[in-house]
């Protein structure tokens, strides 16, 4: 009886991961599925601790399992109420790292039980996520490092030929547990431990910022194969079912990723874009002169304009800017202007940075343009109001063979009759180039931080 209980439960859980999921999708209905897919894992959880009967021994720890529960439910709450919009990458790669890390150690602790007689299967899933787990654990905190600034990108010569060289010894010592017939199991599978953990720093640390939300989504991915990895190895239908999920959702994304940037994954991965070798100083203006606009005439600008864009960078998070850019499409529409978002797919440190940015503001989704639709709408606009969006508005990923960027997919806001750009300087993006739109006939500067500038443009607005 309560086997088929249990069963039921891990039904709910694997129904309710895939009915959150499928929420997720839309920004209207993503917190909902958030509590549906927590509520299904809680079910499962609970079902687990109660009714979960090991065949030979009985279930024990409970104060241990309820304890690390307990301090871990308080750690992510109060980390994610108090994380700042800015540090949301930050946060995602910590979280992801930890599934990672959870899925290793599940694997270390199975393979110290099984001594020297094992099934070739059952080692495989050990192994698997174990190396996977800990390729994800390690990658993720140095992406964490590089989001955060404190890790810059580092390369050596040689170094992607070289990592392909300690995958290859990975793969050719887990053949040999698998395969092999030798009493230093233990010392090999530390050794593929410490060669993953090494794997996974110098995987992610020459990859460029502006490869960064690429790195996450992979990252993810890699989690959800290791968490897949571990449910099999216990044949729990709930960690298979949330793992493939998860890891499938993942490469879907990296694929959208390196589609919304023109580029492949073995691009990304060897390509180091928006590396130290892309990188540049600060503008020095060679391409023209950009010119200036004041708080009043871009006010009066927008303010009579019939069509308004806006299009949300990395700045407006930095500014923690979008409730006073939502009071500013608010103060618009009062006028009879007519205001839209355009949200380009990489903007910002992590999928999907700028619609939960937004969405925190209360923007409705209804404004909200993806890249194609909003190309096709420059052209009939009066305004672009541009807010700390840089590498994906550059014109040179159209027009210039030579830019590190060429190809990438960007958002043609020269097309509009006036841009107004707003930044802190004319410093380059995270691709680390310089972006010939400040130079146009058609663009003008609004430098300062984006908040302050958007309460005294509403301000100025108002007056009109």
């Amino acid at each position: 009886m309560q086997t088929n209980i249990l069963s039921i439960c891990y039904l709910i859980g694997s129904v309710s991961f895939i009915i959150g999921l499928k929420m997720l999708s839309n920004p209207a209905t993503a917190r909902r599925g958030n509590f549906i897919s927590a509520a299904g894992m809680g079910i499962a959880i609970l079902g687990t601790l109660l009714l979960y009967q090991p065949s030979g021994t009985e279930f024990h720890n409970y104060g241990w399992i309820v304890g690390a529960m307990v301090i871990g439910t308080i750690i992510g709450s109060i980390s994610a109420r108090k994380v700042k919009m800015t540090a949301m990458p930050e946060l995602v790669s910590i979280f992801n790292g930890m599934g990672g890390l959870c899925a290793a150690l599940i694997s270390i602790v199975e393979f110290g039980r099984i001594g020297t007689n094992h099934e070739d299967m059952h080692v495989l899933s050990i192994l698997a996520g174990m190396i996977i787990g800990s390729v994800s654990f390690a990658g993720s905190m140095i992406a964490y490092g590089k989001l955060s600034g404190k890790i810059k990108d580092h390369a050596f010569p040689g170094q992607h030929i070289f990592n392909l060289v300690v995958l290859l010894v990975v793969l050719l010592m887990s053949a040999f547990i698998i395969f092999g017939d030798s009493t230093s199991f233990a010392l090999i599978f530390y050794g593929i431990l410490g060669l993953s953990l090494c794997y996974g720093i110098l995987f992610v640390l020459p990859i460029g910022g502006a490869d960064m939300p690429v790195v996450i989504s992979l990252l993810n991915s890699f989690t959800g194969i290791a968490t897949a990895c571990a449910g099999f190895l216990y044949n729990n239908p709930v960690m298979l079912t949330g793992g493939i999920l998860v890891g499938s959702a993942g490469a879907i994304l990296t694929i959208l990723m390196c589609k919304a940037m023109n580029r492949s994954l073995q691009n990304v991965l060897i390509g180091s874009f928006g590396g130290a070798k892309a990188s540049a100083g600060p503008a020095t203006g060679e391409e023209g002169t950009y010119k200036e606009i004041s708080l009043s005439d871009a006010a009066m600008v927008m303010g009579y304009a019939h069509k308004v864009i806006i299009v949300p960078g990395y700045g407006l998070a930095v500014a923690q800017a979008q409730h006073a850019c939502h009071e500013l499409e608010k103060s618009l529409r009062k006028n009879g202007v007519e205001v839209k978002y355009a949200i380009h797919p990489v903007a910002g440190r992590m999928p999907g940075h700028m619609n939960v940015l937004l969405a925190e503001a209360d923007v409705s989704y209804d404004d909200l343009l993806e890249l194609e639709p909003a190309n096709e709408e420059f052209g009939s606009t009066d305004v672009v109001l541009i807010l700390g969006a840089n590498d994906v508005v550059n014109p040179a990923a159209e027009n210039d063979p030579s830019s590190p960027i060429y190809g990438m997919p960007v958002l043609q806001v020269w097309k509009a009759k006036s841009v107004i750009i707003n930044k802190r300087s004319m410093r380059p993006g995270y691709a680390g180039i310089e972006n010939g739109l400040f130079f146009l006939p058609n663009s003008s500067m609004l430098f300062g931080d984006a908040k302050d500038v958007l309460q005294q443009l509403i301000n100025q607005i108002k007056e009109i």
